[in-house]
């Protein structure tokens, strides 16, 4: 079993540079099996899941050449195979292969998607619109089998303005006959930048980025390139890292509008961060202001960094609250933070931060990828040393995570236990 062995308390001075998203990467790989031809992608991060989809699309006989942080895909020759449990539950991004596989081939069978358990997270407004576009579904066992003798353009309405849905749909929709227009849907940045790889490939989509996008249906994909966008929840992780334990770090290729939420939350804390041509320079201060966040979609507080800020609003001096409004059990972090000495009462999905409280190394265990976070950070900042199990989750998202902290001065390591 991998572990973290992190002794914390020294300051971090130097450069950590983003990478890219993890959350854009895990849909334009899935994306580019659409293409008849050769596609290219650039900036992918060193991330587990990107490894995950590789193998996936090994499976489906697509090739795939990986050299630094590109990947060429060739599905010139794909073969659509059921994918089964042992690849599609490793993570939750498995489920792009269903409006991928469908637009493409008009089929797909492929099991329950995985992914860390943030509580209830159902499909059904992906499968929906897959069915307002033709598609028929049927549930057997633990699989998805969805077909469609053919795919038409249809108005879809999202009752949430889901991320997944949105790609999912707009996937499925790009070889479809006709108009589809998407409304409600999500607004991140990971979607512009799937639905602007799609256009360098020839689809026809407008309004990506806004509240209604518009896909007029194409036959052929030709080859086509993108660069995946920086991370924005990885460089807010190291964002919030500066303010816990910088000293002069520069958090570096960053683009600013995608954390509009989050600076501004710093700004009312009182952390002194200063812009720089790419990213953000920080140095730590010893007294925060404490604030209140409410989850919400972008461009509102991401909820993927309300984890990671839990473990600085500990250093606050007050009451800080947090008010998670997108998934049920985002709280798997704070019982560990609570044993390195925090003080944080939950309420069902309400976090009450007290502090400032200092924190104390101790064994403690990655619930999911940004609870695993949030307590890297507070390893980091805790006095003596912290063992941290189940990194596999926090590897799944943040790339090279241990040579970028070492780099800038943390004492970290990554070790093999039972």
């Amino acid at each position: 079993m991998k572990k973290f062995l992190i002794e914390g308390g020294y300051p971090l001075k130097g450069i950590i540079n983003i990478s890219g998203a993890k959350n854009s990467a895990v849909a334009l790989i899935p994306a580019a099996i659409l293409c008849d031809e050769q596609t290219t992608i650039y900036n992918v991060p060193e991330i587990s899941d990107k490894n995950d989809l590789i193998d996936i699309l090994k499976l489906l006989n697509v090739n795939v050449t990986e050299k630094e942080d590109t990947l060429k895909i060739d599905a010139q020759n794909l073969e659509n195979t059921e994918i089964p449990s042992n690849y599609a539950c490793k993570l939750r991004a498995s489920y792009y292969f269903m409006g991928a596989l469908l637009g493409r081939k008009k089929e797909v069978k492929i099991s329950f998607p995985g992914g860390c358990d943030l509580g209830e997270r159902k499909i059904d407004l992906h499968l929906k619109g897959f069915e307002s576009l033709g598609a028929k579904i049927k549930e057997e066992d633990d699989m998805y089998i969805i077909t469609a003798e053919k795919l038409h353009g249809a108005n879809i309405y999202l009752d949430f303005a889901s991320v997944g849905a949105t790609i999912n749909i707009m996937l499925a929709a790009v070889k479809a006959e006709g108009t589809t227009k998407i409304n409600n849907a999500a607004k991140e940045p990971e979607i512009v930048n799937v639905a602007t790889f799609l256009n360098n490939m020839g689809a026809k989509i407008s309004g990506a980025g806004t509240s209604k996008i518009i896909i007029e249906g194409t036959k052929k994909l030709h080859k086509a390139m993108i660069e995946v966008i920086p991370d924005r929840i990885e460089a807010g992780t190291y964002l919030i890292l500066g303010s816990l334990i910088g000293d002069n770090l520069l958090i570096d290729n960053i683009i600013e509008d995608h954390l509009t939420a989050l600076i501004s939350k710093m700004k009312d804390m009182g952390v002194d961060i200063e812009k720089t041509t790419n990213g953000f320079r920080i140095t730590a201060k010893k007294e925060y202001r404490p604030i209140n966040i409410k989850t919400l979609p972008y461009p509102g507080f991401p909820t993927d960094l309300a984890q990671p800020m839990t473990t600085l609003l500990t250093q606050c001096h007050g009451l800080s609250i947090i008010d998670e409004t997108i998934y049920a059990r985002r709280m798997g972090h704070v019982p560990y933070l609570n044993k390195m000495n925090a003080s944080i009462n939950v309420k069902e999905q309400t976090a009450f931060i007290s502090g400032p409280t200092p924190l104390i190394g101790t064994n403690v265990k990655a619930s999911d990828l940004r609870a695993g976070a949030s307590l890297v950070l507070a390893a980091l900042k805790a006095k003596g040393t912290t063992k941290i199990s189940n990194v596999e989750h926090i590897l799944r998202g943040y790339g090279n995570i241990i040579e970028k902290l070492k780099k800038v001065g943390a004492h970290i390591t990554l070790i093999e236990e039972d």
